[in-house]
């Protein structure tokens, strides 16, 4: 679903059904200590395009909402896991790598 920056995101969710306004992000709802989702997070949230980046199915993520300096300037901070490997993944948008060498072997 288009999120309100206008990026593709799966976890984005909005229905506006007869009357209805709700809008959330299903990825921050996971996570008890996520913290309050608002439409302004959706422009700087890298989870589009880690989604866009890196389909591999292993990828594990998770989502809470970072306060900056002072308490302004809140953004979405990224947690992710091969669930595969069970190792911490430093750069989502690339993956632990391990699933890549596996589909190179297959491919050769």
């Amino acid at each position: 679903m288009r999120t309100p920056a206008g990026k593709e995101c799966k976890y984005y969710y909005a229905d506006y059904h007869r009357g209805r306004d709700t809008q959330a992000c299903r990825l921050l709802e996971r996570n008890p200590q996520g913290g309050a989702w608002k439409p302004s997070l959706c422009g700087k949230c890298p989870v589009p395009d880690i989604l866009r980046q890196n389909a591999c199915p292993h990828l594990a993520l998770e989502a809470k909402v970072e306060k900056g300096f002072l308490g302004l300037n809140e953004h979405v901070q990224i947690y992710a896991v091969c669930a595969k490997k069970m190792v911490e993944v430093e750069k989502p948008a690339i993956g632990c790598g391990s699933c890549h060498e596996a589909l190179n072997k297959l491919g050769a």
